[in-house]
């Protein structure tokens, strides 16, 4: 059976269509499974066994991207093709199948939007697919399991995202002392080459010794495979939080001006807190830009970011494989 899967370009969303495509090869085992994703999120499906291409969509003037794809599809005749992105592209090829993503208006998670594709209530969980290269990096980069490390995502794919670093150092220092749910662990920056900035700016709030600096180390399967061995993750709304989830730590994503409605972590140890203020309330601002406008996150107090974590690590203790 051949699939066309057409994914998304950014890599939190992408992270979460992982679930409706494991539960697509559930159904169909022997499928080959053709990837067409943006050139970020490609990665992730990379080390899938039941992945036989991924079609890198560079987005191009005009939607040039879309017909690049057809001309390295059309020769092939599809049994399914799901996309995800809404685009013209499915009724171009030859398919016996078509199952496409409308745009709503619509307040579920993106992951049960996802599952309502395929009629699964509830929606199958994202998953990441690792290779042992993937974890024996992994090792290399944190050693030993002891003491257990607290990783942080200080960054995100916008600045209004970002909650600021002296917060994320008093967090860290909060969980970690001798009275908090994480007694001597280590703290574990993770971010993209690109992100060094943010990441410095956490970094030197860590003490030397307990710091762990993977910022620009890892790449997103390598990323994932640390996030297995971290014993929490609290991180800004952004790709990597949306990575751990799917690697099974306990993961709290910070929110402000983006719905939580819509991306927050999905998973049974996964958990979601935001500033007081409604996204609506943060975004409707004289001159917002969500590219230029600087962090809204600074009404999310360090006291309301420690109780809920502490209120996800006591419900996740006991319950993770």
């Amino acid at each position: 059976m051949n699939i066309l899967f057409i994914s998304y370009t950014r890599i939190g969303d992408a992270v979460m269509s992982t679930g409706l495509l494991a539960a697509l090869v559930e159904r169909h085992p022997n499928a080959r499974v053709t990837i067409g994703c943006g050139p970020a999120s490609a990665p992730l499906f990379a080390a899938a066994p039941f992945v036989e291409r991924v079609i890198v969509i560079r987005k191009r003037a005009l939607s040039w991207h879309w017909l690049e794809l057809w001309a390295t599809s059309v020769l092939r005749r599809w049994d399914l093709i799901v996309d995800l992105r809404n685009s013209a592209l499915p009724y171009l090829l030859l398919a016996r199948r078509r199952l496409v993503l409308r745009r709503t208006r619509n307040d579920r998670n993106r992951v049960e939007q996802l599952g309502a594709l395929l009629g699964l209530d509830p929606p199958p969980s994202p998953r990441i697919w690792l290779s042992e290269r993937h974890r024996a990096r992994a090792a290399e980069l944190i050693g030993a399991q002891e003491p257990p490390i607290l990783a942080l995502g200080p960054t995100a794919n916008w600045p209004g995202k970002i909650w600021p670093a002296v917060n994320f150092a008093d967090l860290a220092l909060r969980l970690t002392a001798s009275n908090g749910i994480l007694p001597g662990a280590r703290v574990a920056i993770l971010a993209a080459p690109s992100e060094r900035a943010d990441a410095d700016a956490v970094l030197r709030l860590i003490p030397a010794a307990q710091r762990l600096d993977l910022a620009g180390q890892t790449d997103l399967l390598t990323a994932a495979a640390v996030l297995e061995k971290v014993a929490l993750y609290v991180g800004n709304d952004s790709g990597l939080m949306h990575i751990a989830a799917a690697a099974g730590v306990p993961t709290l994503g910070l929110f402000g001006p983006s719905r939580e409605q819509l991306y927050a972590p999905w998973g049974p140890h996964a958990a979601a807190v935001r500033t007081p203020e409604s996204f609506e309330h943060l975004i409707d601002r004289p001159g917002y830009n969500h590219r230029t406008t600087g962090s809204l996150m600074g009404s999310l107090r360090v006291d309301a970011v420690e109780r809920a974590a502490m209120q996800l690590w006591r419900h996740s203790q006991g319950r993770r494989p």
